[in-house]
C-alpha cells in the first residue's frame, strides 16, 4: 500500500512506494529525512517539508501576484507570490520549479535562486505551513500568462512600489510567507531583481 497517498503515515526514506503528491520531509539543514502525504504535511502545526516560492517579473519590473483559489485548504482567496509549491518525492528542485510554473501559469523562463528560509505559519487549529522554502526569481513576458483557474482565482501584475503600499495599507489579504519573502527581497536582493532586466 502507498502510505503516502492512502493514509497520513510518514514514510521512511527508504520506502519504495511513492505517490505523485508525496512530499519530502527535511531537517533544518534541508537534509531529506522521510516522506509524507501533502495532507499530513499541513495538518496541525505541520511537518517540516521542502518547498519553493517563485517571483516572476515582467519587462517593466512589475511582479506577477496571484489570488489563491477558493478551494485551497490553507489561505483560500489570499493574495500571494507568483507561484509556490513543493518538489515531489524523488523530484529535483530544478525540475519542480519549472514544472509548477508551467502548470499554474503556463510560463517558461530561466529561474534564479535567491535564498532559503524556514517558517511556520498557522492558518487555523487544524492546518498550517511548516516549510524550508527556496525562493527563486525570473522574468517572463506579461502576455504569456495562461492561468490555471483550478489553482488560482485571479492574478495581476503590480509595480513593486504599489505592492509595498498595498501591504502597508492592509486592504488586501496576503499569505504570511509572501509577506516575509517580499520584505527580504526588497531589503537584500534588489541588485538581483534589477539584473533580470539586463538578462
Amino acid at each position: 500500500m502507498d502510505h503516502c497517498d492512502a493514509s497520513n503515515e510518514v514514510l521512511p526514506r527508504g520506502d519504495s512506494h511513492a505517490g505523485s503528491e508525496c512530499l519530502i520531509l527535511v531537517d533544518d539543514a534541508d537534509r531529506e529525512v522521510g516522506h509524507a502525504s501533502r495532507t499530513h504535511c499541513h495538518e496541525g502545526r505541520g511537518l517540516l517539508h521542502r518547498a519553493f516560492s517563485l517571483f516572476i517579473f515582467n519587462e517593466d519590473g512589475d511582479l506577477l501576484i496571484q489570488q489563491r483559489a477558493a478551494g485551497k485548504r490553507l489561505w483560500p482567496l489570499y493574495w500571494s507570490n507568483s507561484c509556490c509549491s513543493h518538489p515531489r518525492r524523488a523530484e529535483s528542485m530544478d525540475s519542480a520549479i519549472h514544472r509548477r510554473l508551467q502548470e499554474e501559469l503556463g510560463l517558461k523562463c530561466p529561474l534564479h535562486f535567491l535564498f532559503k528560509f524556514k517558517y511556520q505559519a498557522q492558518f487555523d487549529g487544524a492546518g498550517a505551513e511548516h516549510e524550508l522554502c527556496s525562493v527563486f526569481i525570473g522574468r517572463c513576458s506579461a502576455p504569456a500568462v495562461r492561468a490555471n483557474r483550478s489553482e488560482l482565482a485571479d492574478w495581476r501584475w503590480m509595480a513593486p512600489e504599489a505592492l509595498d503600499a498595498e501591504m502597508r495599507a492592509g486592504a488586501l489579504r496576503f499569505t504570511p510567507w509572501f509577506v516575509q519573502e517580499w520584505e527580504r527581497i526588497r531589503r537584500d536582493h534588489q541588485p538581483a531583481v534589477r539584473a533580470l532586466g539586463r538578462g
